[in-house]
């Protein structure tokens, strides 16, 4: 009898065997299924990336734009433009610098410059699709009707001419109602939401910056509006 260590044995070679190879491939049966990873524990990672790709997009929003919130804060000049009226056979986009001389304006567009500085203005920035955003160029154009020392106008943002002249009929609208096909204008206001309407002292100095539905009736606006007539401010 040795007193030498066994030698090791030689590997089996059914590894090798491609029949053994295949058996040991096919799935067994009843076997439970590979674990899923949980991503709840990744979850807080997740919420600060999207909160912070949200505040990234608002920085750089301000400093190209030189805003962060949407419209024209109380106390700021309106943002001149001129864009064509939708009752009218002017085409084209928004003039983001219109001249703000009578002599050289076309009467076919709304020139907010003109405008304000013939009256107090009050503009609606509005979805054609918004059943509430239209809502609220309905209150204008009621409205108009009593206030007439007061300039009415809305602009449908990122709106054909045929969806805009429609509404334009079939509510009645007789106010402005002028186009922004490209958004261009809608993006000089930083409109993300609407309802959203501007009321701008003569002169185009913001008092009041309303958005939301609680902006949509005669009874909600008309004090607001009341108060530019008034000579009065309130608070947005």
């Amino acid at each position: 009898m040795s007193d030498e260590p066994d030698a090791p044995r030689e590997p089996e070679l059914t590894r090798l065997d491609p029949d053994a190879v295949a058996r040991a491939a096919r799935p067994v049966p009843n076997a439970a299924p590979p674990p899923v990873i949980d991503v709840r524990p990744y979850r807080w990672a997740i919420g600060i990336i999207g909160l912070t790709l949200v505040v990234v997009i608002g920085v750089v929003q301000f400093l190209t734009h030189g805003r962060a919130t949407t419209g024209v804060a109380p106390g700021h000049r309106l943002r001149w433009f001129a864009a064509a009226r939708a009752d009218t056979g002017l085409r084209g986009d928004a003039n983001l610098h219109p001249t703000c001389r009578m002599a050289a304006h076309d009467p076919r567009a709304l020139n907010l410059c003109i405008d304000a500085h013939r009256a107090p203005v009050v503009v609606s920035f509005f979805l054609t699709s918004s059943p509430s955003c239209v809502a609220q160029v309905d209150a204008l154009q009621a409205l108009s009707g009593r206030d007439r020392g007061i300039e009415f106008l809305a602009v449908a943002v990122h709106a054909t001419r045929a969806a805009t002249l429609r509404l334009v009929r079939s509510h009645h609208w007789t106010i402005p109602v002028a186009e922004d096909p490209d958004g261009a204008v809608g993006e000089q206001y930083g409109v993300v939401a609407c309802p959203m309407v501007e009321l701008a002292a003569r002169g185009g100095i913001v008092r009041d910056r309303l958005i939301g539905d609680r902006w949509t009736s005669v009874a909600a606006l008309a004090p607001r509006v009341a108060a530019l007539t008034r000579g009065g401010t309130s608070a947005g």
